[in-house]
Formats: structure tokens, sequence, C-alpha cells
């Protein structure tokens, strides 16, 4: 095998230049696993998975095939490249998962931190904190109250994972469980941090528990000592420019007693890592997201790992069922973490006829025939085109966009914003025709001659924007829409903002792109009240039941969906699979291997 006619790209080429300076007789097997792996990662897998790819051919134009698992696994053994957990080594080998050393560190130390943080159990007075559930879910009528539940969780424990899909009150239950948190001996003393991945999701984060707190039963000097201001992960651990390192890790901690981080399925594995790792071991950790949605862009599917093997034994629902009063279902918990985590499963948007909930229902299920008939029914909420055409897209963008342009020309921001929130176009891909680079380019001209504005000209009343890098000089983040509207000083661009719109003029704006379109992944934690999802005519690798699960969910009222059958059949049958270690890490011991399929599959990756 000659390396040089393997297609690597730049990263896979450097790592193996760099493996051959340590040992420049490496067999070339050894090098081409090393360039899998890095591209493993590079699409989000945290490890190369021997088994799934020995006997195959990586590269399809490409005429190597990798050898048996035996045979694969004994050459990497020899090396003195490839070591076992604890060796200093840059590749490491354990349980047919070959790592970069780094990301095996990453994923056994965040593990064993949270399976400490997990199993130490601080002081509660459980009197108080019955009370405080019974008044600050009074509420709820559900049973059993999951809200309930988690916040009693997240009191009893150092470690709390809530999962929950669209509207199933995330931010209620965390609102509320912080003001028990607070009510508990000592609490008024808490230092209570909040956090998101992105500066989009921490501004709506600290936006929601604002509001959230006016209508909490407890007294002002609660309410008081509720945060209301959010930051993002990088932010939070002092991120040093283009170094992995953080200015706050196990030496230098966050001087925090509790921190929230929401939209946690964004969270990738090296940053969930460093996050865990700069958090005193004595502080609440409680994480909030859907193991439904898209993981991360980089590598590692963590949230949903967490949420693997949940479940409450005999003692803990005893435990839970006193101080709650509620009625708590008994499943044997296969992770050590099992009764830290709780899904939330009423959906206070869906209702219980909602075919927008049906039909997430039946794509978590992977349900392709139940998913299909469905669209078919005349469902208010449900349309679906399934003979697309480029040309027939842009004219209902056109007419789909017409309320939000002509609200743009009144010059008022609020306006504008809820028009342009009424109605989004969802793409699963950034390029080709029915991707966000292409619509955007082809409604934009569409808009530039109607409006006599020439072609060259890059601004216009109109445009929407999303900002593609943090400014945190501006307070404009990776994901901030703005809209450009005429002003008294001409054209500026106005962003949501805590205390109303904020002008910027367009040469201040950081790097942005046109935003009449946008991926699925841009759009998580968004809601807008009717959805266009777009999916591309040809098969692609991006199509994945979470992808289509998330797009969907971003409609408050009304989903069009614009798909061939096939394309739709392969996104639900589709589990977005990212090979990694962490859920099996967690694993009790002498429990069976955690299976493929959770009871809800969505969303739960084929780690092994």
């Amino acid at each position: 095998m000659n390396l040089a006619d393997l297609p690597l790209g730049p990263l896979e080429r450097a790592l193996v230049a760099s493996l051959q300076r340590l040992d420049p007789g490496a067999e070339p097997l050894l090098l081409a696993s090393a360039a899998l792996l890095c591209a493993a990662l590079d699409n989000g897998d945290v490890c190369l998975p021997l088994a799934r790819m020995a006997g195959q051919r990586p590269w399809p134009d490409h005429g190597f095939c990798l050898p048996h698992l035996q045979q694969w696994q004994a050459l990497l053994e020899a090396s003195p490249l490839v070591g076992t957990a604890g060796d200093f080594s840059p590749l490491i080998l354990e349980h047919g998962r070959l790592y970069l050393a780094r990301y095996h560190a990453y994923e056994r130390r965040l593990a064993d931190q949270l399976l400490v943080r997990s199993a130490d159990l601080p002081p509660v007075d459980e009197a108080q904190l019955s009370e405080s559930l019974s008044r600050l879910f009074a509420f709820n009528r559900q049973q059993p109250d999951w809200q309930r539940l988690a916040a009693a969780q997240a009191v009893r424990r150092r470690l709390a994972v809530i999962s929950g899909g669209p509207g199933t009150g995330k931010t209620t239950t965390v609102v509320r469980l912080l003001a028990a948190l607070l009510e508990q001996p000592g609490g008024e003393r808490l230092a209570i941090g909040l956090a998101a991945p992105t500066g989009k999701a921490a501004a709506r984060m600290a936006e929601a528990i604002r509001n959230a707190k006016a209508e909490l039963p407890v007294d002002e000097a609660i309410k008081a000592a509720l945060p209301d201001e959010a930051r993002t992960l990088h932010r939070l651990l002092g991120s040093c420019g283009d170094s992995p390192q953080m200015r706050h890790h196990a030496a230098n901690p966050l001087a925090l007693d509790v921190l929230v981080v929401d939209e946690a399925s964004m969270v990738d594995l090296a940053l969930m890592a460093k996050l865990v790792d700069a958090l005193p071991p004595s502080a609440r950790l409680i994480l909030l997201g859907d193991k439904d949605q898209l993981c991360a862009v980089e590598a590692g599917a963590v949230f949903a790992e967490l949420c693997a093997g949940r479940g409450f034994d005999a003692q803990a629902a005893s435990d839970l069922q006193r101080l709650s009063g509620q009625q708590v279902p008994l499943a044997q918990p296969t992770s050590r973490l099992g009764d830290a985590v709780v899904l939330l499963t009423h959906s206070h948007r869906f209702a219980g006829d909602s075919g927008i909930g049906e039909l997430a229902r039946r794509i978590n299920g992977g349900n392709v025939p139940g998913t299909l008939a469905l669209l078919q029914e005349s469902r208010d909420d449900l349309a679906w085109n399934a003979q697309p055409t480029p040309a027939d897209l842009l004219e209902r963008l056109d007419r789909g966009y017409a309320p939000f342009l002509a609200a743009a020309k009144s010059a008022d921001p609020a306006a504008a914003f809820a028009a342009f929130n009424a109605f989004r176009a969802l793409c699963a891909q950034r390029e080709g025709a029915w991707g966000v680079a292409g619509i955007n380019e082809a409604l934009e001209a569409r808009v530039k001659r109607r409006s006599q504005v020439a072609s060259r000209e890059r601004w216009y009343v109109g445009r929407p924007v999303m900002v593609r890098q943090n400014d945190y000089a501006l307070g404009l983040f990776n994901g901030d829409i703005g809209i450009c509207l005429a002003s008294e000083y001409g054209l500026r661009v106005f962003f949501e903002g805590e205390d109303g719109y904020r002008p910027f003029a367009p040469a201040r704006l950081p790097s942005h792109d046109s935003a009449f379109a946008m991926t699925v992944h841009k759009s998580q934690g968004s809601e807008f009240g009717e959805v266009l999802l777009a999916l591309p005519e040809q098969p692609s690798p991006l199509l994945s039941r979470s992808l289509f699960y998330t797009g969907i969910t971003r409609a408050k009222h009304k989903v069009e969906i614009w798909g061939l059958p096939a394309r739709l059949g392969e996104a639900v049958s589709t589990r977005a699979e990212r090979a990694a270690g962490l859920a099996e890490r967690l694993q009790r011991a002498g429990m069976p291997r955690l299976p493929a399929h959770d009871d809800n599959p969505a969303g739960q990756l084929d780690l092994f």
C-alpha cells in the first residue's frame, strides 16, 4: 500500500507525517488507521471502532481494504505508537476502539468525574424540599409530574441531567428548582451560574429565566437571588484564543456552587470534559437539553450518552415518592447515572391531537410508513410537497416572506422581527439548489430586482443576516439574527436586545451571511410560527432522524416539508451514529452491554 495514493486531506496527512517522525518504521496500515481516525473525528466520532470497519474499503474509489478484526488489532497492538489506558502514546487502543490520546483522556476523565459527582450526595433538608416542591409545582396536574421529579433530583444530587422535547418546560423546571435550592438552609449564599454553548442560546436562556421569575410563588429575596445573566461556555471557562487550554481548570476552578447549562446536546466531548474539570467537586451541575436533537458539531454526543440507561430503582423511586408525593415508575437503570437523568415527556406546546407532535413521535420511533401516512392526512399543522422543484420552492418562499418584506418597509424593528419569526425556511445542508447558499442567493436576487436594488449592492431594506462569529465588544454572537432597516441615519442592521432593538452600521458587523434560509443545525433552540423544511433531492449523509426531528419541532403552529418520499424515508430510518465509549464507561458492572436502541431510539447512538 502506497500512502501517497490514498485520498487524504491536509489534517490526515499532517497526522501521518507526525507519526512517521516519531516512528520512521511505522507500518502503512497503522498510518492509514490514524488517517481514518482523524477523518472520523472530523465527522463527529470520538474514536475509530475497529469492528465496524474491519474488512471494508474505507475509500470507495481506492482499492485499499482493511484487514479482518483480529489481524488489524494485532498489528495496532504491536506498534510503539499505540498504547493502552494510562500509556504515554499518541494513539490509544481500548475495547476495540482506537483513540487519539487527547480524546481518550477527555472521555475517561469525564466519565470518572461524573461518577464521583453523582455518588456524592449533598445534605438536604427534606421537609423544606418537600414543601418547596409542593408549592412551586402546584400548577402541574400530570401524574407523574416529571418536572417536579427533575427538580427533586437536582436538589438531592450534585449532578442532574434533564432532557425534554420542545415545550416540555425545561426552563420552567430549572427556574423553580433553583428557587427550591435557594430555599434550602444556607441557600442564600449559593453562587449560581448560567451558561450555554452559544451566545444566542445564552441570551435566550437568560431572557426566559427573567420572564419566569415574575410568576414564582416565592418571596422577593428568592427572586432577587435568582441569576438573570448567562454566558457562553467558552467565556465562562476563559477561552485562550487558539489554544485548547482554558483559564479555569481543576487547579483554578470556577467560583460557583451551582452551574446550569442549557442546550447541552450541543456541547462536544472536549468542551464538556473541560467544563466538568473546572467545576468544584462540591458544586451542582445541571444539564438541560433534548437527547433527540442534533448532536454537537464537534466530536461526541455527550448528552445523548448521558441519557442512555436511565431509570429509577426501588430505593430512588421510594425516596422520590416520599419527597414529591408522586408515583414514580420503576425501571432498573443500566447506567450508574441512571437516576440522575430525568426525561420530561409532557409537551405544553403540542396538544395531544397535534400533527407536529405525532409526527415527532413517529420520526423518533423510526416509523417510516407511519410518517409518510401521517403527512398524507389532512392535518391543519402539517403540509407535504412530495414532488418539489427548485422553481416551485422559490415561488413558495417568495410568498412566505412577502409579509416580512412588507413589514420591513415600515422601519419598525418590532414589526419586522415578528413577521420574520412567523415564517422560516430551514435546510438540511448548506450547498446546492436545496441548500442554504442556493436558496439565499436565488431569493435575494429576486428581492433585489423587485426593490430595484443593484445586484452588486450588499445591503437593502429587509435583508436578514446571521452573524458567523462572536464579537464580545459589540455584544453580537455566532447565530444572532439581524434585519437591515431604514433609519434616520441611513441603513442600519437591527438586533434584538434585552432593552429593545440595537442598531449597527452594516460596516461594523462581524462576519455574516444572508439568512432567508438557515440550516437545521443553526436553528437549534429557536422556534418559529411556521417552518418550511427543504430536504435535498439526492441522498445525503446529513439526512438523519435527529435532523428531521429537530427541523420540524422548530415550528409552533405549522410545518411544511418539501422532500421526495425516498429522502423522508432515509431521514426517518437513519440514526445519527457517533462512535464513542462514554456510555459504556458509565455502565453498571455486570449489566448487559447497552443496546443500540433505547426505549426511545431517536438520538441514541450506535456506540459500540
